[in-house]
């Protein structure tokens, strides 16, 4: 069996490693004052930590949303340059055609203002009433150059913008994450140590062994290494290799078998084709809550592996200990 642990030790290794929940009793080792209800605590303890990792899980989203404005914040960058080049190779043009007729005299009164500034004059020169015939296929060249970079500019400042935009949601997302496991903290650590271990341990999840799921291929690459991982720690934002958040997990199994999925329960959602629920296979996405915020791998025989939550971390659950909202199937 894979799993020897019971979810009491990984539920304190877990919040160890995060540094969510402190367990030491007071240095007078005195109890409580009054004993909190059990069941009230455990529920406001489980609420605070759906709320976590649905913080969690909007900042990933956040985050490869930031990875796409950055990706085309290069592009349009690349464009604005090679536009930029363009265009100075059109005004070099335009003010070499224009020096030469200004100095065969063929220019008149437009001349006087190509003297005293060319950039001006070029900048100028489509709404110039002095130039006449000079809106030759040159200077229209010029123009069209011009607008183009102007374009390619607007685009690239609206892209930072966007940046920026997303940075601030990021911290505030992130902020919220830590706020609720700071909740959960502050909640448990007024309860006795027995009673903390209680609520973290509830259940000890179910040893599995990879061998005896019926999987092939990629999917039974994903179960196993997302098998051996039970016991370790849930962290947001974590991927490996001792801590996951959900979307983590997922990632990183199918990643054994060359399969791409996002850091994203969200995203993940859309990564393969969707599957009835009637119609589950072992290596399956299932996917809770709405909107979408948990993202498990199903076994077979109504169980999943997952990275519960930071009292839990990385264990196999019933496949509806949660609102179930659908399947997909990678690759």
């Amino acid at each position: 069996m894979l799993n020897g642990r019971t979810r009491t030790t990984a539920a304190l290794a877990a919040l160890a490693v995060t540094g969510a929940i402190t367990f030491g009793v007071s240095a007078s080792g005195s109890p409580a004052q009054a004993k909190p209800d059990i069941e009230t605590v455990r529920a406001k303890v489980d609420r605070l930590f759906h709320e976590s990792e649905q913080a969690a899980e909007r900042y990933n989203d956040a985050r490869l949303e930031l990875d796409e404005l950055n990706d085309d914040l290069s592009s349009l960058e690349a464009d604005q340059s090679r536009q930029g080049d363009a265009l100075d190779g059109v005004r070099s043009d335009v003010r070499a055609s224009i020096i030469q007729r200004y100095q065969s005299g063929g220019l008149g009164p437009a001349g006087e203002l190509l003297a005293s500034d060319s950039e001006g004059f070029l900048d100028e020169l489509s709404t110039s009433a002095t130039v006449g015939d000079l809106q030759n296929s040159l200077l229209s060249s010029y123009g069209t150059e011009l607008k183009a970079y102007s374009i390619r500019k607007d685009q690239t400042e609206k892209r930072r913008d966007d940046i920026a935009d997303l940075k601030d949601t990021l911290s505030e997302q992130k902020k919220t994450a830590d706020a609720k496991l700071a909740e959960a903290k502050e909640l448990l650590s007024k309860l006795e140590a027995e009673q903390r271990a209680e609520i973290l341990s509830r259940d000890s999840g179910r040893p599995v062994d990879a061998s005896s799921i019926p999987a092939s291929g990629r999917a039974a690459i994903a179960i196993k290494y997302a098998l051996a991982q039970v016991g370790d720690a849930y962290v947001w934002g974590a991927a490996g290799p001792n801590a996951f958040d959900c979307s983590g997990l997922t990632m990183m199994a199918y990643a054994q078998a060359d399969v791409s999925l996002p850091h994203s329960s969200r995203a993940q959602y859309s990564s393969g084709a969707h599957v009835a629920k009637s119609d589950l296979q072992p290596g399956d996405l299932v996917f809770y809550y709405s909107p979408i915020s948990h993202v498990g791998i199903y076994l077979g025989n109504g169980m999943i592996v997952h990275a519960a939550n930071p009292g839990a971390g990385v264990k196999v659950s019933d496949l509806d200990e949660m609102p179930y909202a659908g399947a997909v199937r990678p690759g």
